[in-house]
């Protein structure tokens, strides 16, 4: 078999596998032990912005290959060594083929670009939802683990991918944090 005929078919052979892609944003500089157990076994990370941290980044790495866009609170950390020369500002969307999908992640839902697109990911808003397109393009927002702006609590997104197709997509949630005191959250 040649080079490029094993390239192919271990390519082919990847995109069977079931694979879980954990989605993130906001989390503003905390990544929360619960949050780091709950991506555990994932295949892939995404993050929609605002992790504030080059630090957090790199964590996220360890646990699987992590995919970021900034966020409008990322203007000031310094993560092109990280990123790549392609993502400049909060308002560079980033464009990957993973698992047989065409991903976009931005951080601003109204800035998704979902032509060509299987799966679009944005966050901002700290509100978790899933819905789909009339062109069937997945949404989500995975809200945040942070400062969840939902009676929720802190959540994040799942999505099981296998051969080019989505099988499922959730929002996860994590264990709120008690309150101790004057609004101060442990």
């Amino acid at each position: 078999m040649e080079r490029r005929e094993q390239a192919d078919e271990a390519l082919r052979a990847a995109t069977r596998e079931i694979r879980r892609v954990d989605v993130v944003s906001d989390t503003h500089g905390r990544l929360s032990h619960e949050l780091l157990e709950s991506l555990d076994g994932a295949d892939a990370i995404l993050h929609a912005g605002d992790l504030c941290s080059p630090l957090d980044y790199d964590t996220l790495n360890e646990i699987a290959p992590t995919f970021m866009a900034l966020g409008n609170n990322d203007w000031s950390y310094e993560y092109k060594d990280r990123l790549g020369k392609g993502v400049r500002s909060f308002t560079d969307n980033v464009r990957i083929t993973l698992f047989g999908l065409v991903w976009e992640i931005c951080h601003y839902r109204e800035r998704l670009r979902l032509d060509g697109v299987d799966v679009g990911i944005c966050g901002h808003t700290h509100r978790p939802f899933i819905e789909a397109t009339d062109d069937g393009v997945l949404l989500m927002n995975p809200g945040s683990t942070t400062y969840p702006r939902t009676s929720q609590g802190p959540t994040f997104g799942r999505i099981i991918v296998q051969d080019g197709a989505v099988l499922d997509a959730s929002i996860e949630e994590l264990p709120k944090p008690r309150r101790h005191g004057r609004g101060i959250w442990r």
